[in-house]
């Protein structure tokens, strides 16, 4: 049987995530109610320019006072997609201070933040849902913090940033540099006027921060990731990659270590097999492998960013917080109880790609080799190529910390013979 009085729903921001959620509710208003049980509506929208025509929504809901709106005391339901750190943290918190129960897409305050906003959540007894904050229309956040709540989640490695992916899939595709490859992506867009925040992995590096602590039950901010940026790869990256067999992604990796007393998040570059499902995910796509005890190897695959499937994640979370309203409870909340440490980058552990220019002389290669062995670093593979006196030299190791191999790298830099590094690459993914 339907409640005849209307769940009330406030949106905070109408930009293009927020207009598509708009204008879904209003569209499939009736789908939407059945669903739930209770009709919404909405009730109100915030924004900075209330002269803009925004098609679909009563120009009476439109609102500069965002603090006003979250203060009405009748909300059930506020959507946060203004993004940033303040005054959305704010808002959130007076939301949950009023009665209204919160479905937010901002990455990077839960990111920073999550665990007080989890915490103003469980003292107001509201919901915080934010399935949307990660790769978009993925079902992600939800499977795991529901589906493998009884499982033990290991690792979660994914391609959770579209911009890079679809800038990194043309340089591999099509032979472009770097800034080429960014022009098109900025022409299509798919990156904005200042695309920083992809290109340097910090938006992939806030995703990693959130999957990280949902995974592994541990509270994991985004200071605790390690990030390293892709506007380094080359052309001739690429080419050393496809010798390999592989391709070149910019990854999140969130680790728990071997003996489960620690776990690692971290976003780089890195090759990866092109037998490897991550390979072959193009273009502006998402993808995330999360490996676990019992279920095995699981990959969720789709659209990570853009209104329609980021929308499609706010309407889903949306939906599960008004049943929960209806049926006085709610949903879960934070799971930090295994408090495990994050170790940091230099004891992570895998497989290297080192080119090296060199002189091509006889005993180059002795001394490589054994600067690799004084610090701990098995060779896996060399190939070497000389010309004129000049040669370059690639070396494949076996899985080594990321501190015995800086310490290899300082010591090669040292050797007359070694001309220069040319590029150092994480191998992952096998």
């Amino acid at each position: 049987m339907m409640r005849t009085r209307p769940l009330k729903v406030a949106l905070l921001g109408c930009g293009v995530v927020g207009s598509e959620v708009a204008r879904i509710m209003t569209t499939h208003a009736d789908d939407l109610a059945a669903r739930i049980g209770a009709p919404v509506e909405l009730a109100g929208v915030a924004v900075r320019r209330p002269d803009k025509v925004r098609e679909g929504i009563d120009p009476a809901l439109i609102t500069t006072d965002a603090t006003a709106l979250v203060k009405r005391g009748d909300l059930d339901v506020v959507v946060e997609v203004i993004g940033g750190i303040e005054p959305a943290r704010t808002l959130i918190t007076t939301a949950f201070e009023h009665g209204a129960s919160v479905v937010s897409a901002n990455k990077a305050l839960l990111a920073q933040d999550g665990a007080a906003l989890h915490a103003a959540a469980e003292e107001h007894g509201k919901d915080l849902y934010y399935e949307a904050a990660v790769a978009g229309a993925i079902p992600l956040i939800r499977p795991l913090r529901e589906s493998l709540a009884g499982d033990k989640v290991n690792r979660v490695l994914g391609i959770v940033n579209g911009t890079t992916n679809f800038i990194l899939d043309k340089m591999d595709s099509t032979g472009a540099g770097y800034q080429e490859a960014l022009d098109e992506a900025t022409a299509l867009g798919y990156a904005e006027a200042d695309p920083t925040a992809d290109v340097e992995g910090f938006d992939a590096a806030a995703k990693a921060a959130i999957l990280a602590g949902i995974a592994f039950h541990t509270r994991v901010r985004l200071d605790d990731v390690h990030r390293e940026g892709m506007t380094e790869v080359t052309a001739a990256d690429f080419a050393s990659a496809q010798e390999m067999g592989c391709t070149i992604k910019l990854l999140a990796i969130c680790e728990r270590a071997e003996d489960g007393a620690s776990v690692t998040a971290r976003v780089h570059p890195a090759m990866i097999p092109l037998s490897h499902p991550l390979a072959s995910v193009r273009g502006a796509y998402n993808a995330v492998f999360v490996e676990s005890d019992a279920s095995g190897r699981l990959m969720f695959y789709g659209p990570g960013a853009g209104g329609s499937p980021t929308a499609s994640a706010v309407l889903g979370d949306l939906v599960a917080v008004a049943r929960n309203r209806i049926n006085g409870t709610t949903g879960p909340g934070e799971s930090a109880y295994a408090a495990l440490p994050v170790s940091p980058m230099g004891e992570v552990v895998t497989r290297y790609h080192i080119s090296l220019d060199v002189a091509d002389k006889p005993g180059v290669l002795a001394q490589v080799a054994t600067v690799f062995a004084e610090h701990g670093v098995s060779i896996d593979t060399v190939r070497q190529q000389g010309k004129d006196g000049e040669a370059s030299l690639v070396v494949v190791t076996h899985r080594a910390s990321d501190a015995a191999l800086g310490g290899t790298v300082e010591a090669l830099r040292k050797l007359d013979t070694v001309r220069g590094v040319a590029s150092i690459m994480r191998v992952e993914g096998e």
